[in-house]
């Protein structure tokens, strides 16, 4: 299973970034998938997360009204949208997968079975 997180960089204060997060080596429409991200000093958290099939999501309070998450199961890919950027969402922005077995998204990264390598974002002030 390979789970390839792209889309990271450098912007400034209130610009935008979309990431993707590619699967392979799964049967992408039987997970759920979820964004974490882990600034410097700080433990990893839970950003926003997507069922199987693209009907519910979840999203962290900070993020709430900024970023949004999508997925499309013909590509076998989640995106991660992100606007209004602050200075506060620099970090390595991971996903994840979760095989779903009913249950409702995960806001523990202790709850996803595969995860990717993580892309950098970092916001300037």
């Amino acid at each position: 299973v390979q789970l390839q997180a792209s889309g990271g960089g450098l912007v400034q204060a209130g610009g935008s970034l979309r990431l993707s997060c590619a699967a392979s080596g799964l049967t992408f429409s039987s997970f759920h998938m979820g964004w974490f991200r882990q600034a410097p000093g700080k433990e990893r958290a839970f950003v926003a997360g997507i069922t199987w099939s693209g009907r519910s999501t979840d999203y962290a309070d900070s993020v709430k009204g900024r970023f949004t998450i999508s997925r499309d199961n013909n590509k076998n890919t989640v995106y991660l949208q992100m606007n209004i950027l602050t200075p506060e969402d620099t970090a390595v922005y991971s996903c994840a997968a979760d095989r779903d077995r009913g249950q409702r998204i995960g806001l523990s990264g202790g709850q996803y079975e595969y995860w990717g390598q993580g892309t950098q974002v970092t916001v300037s002030s």
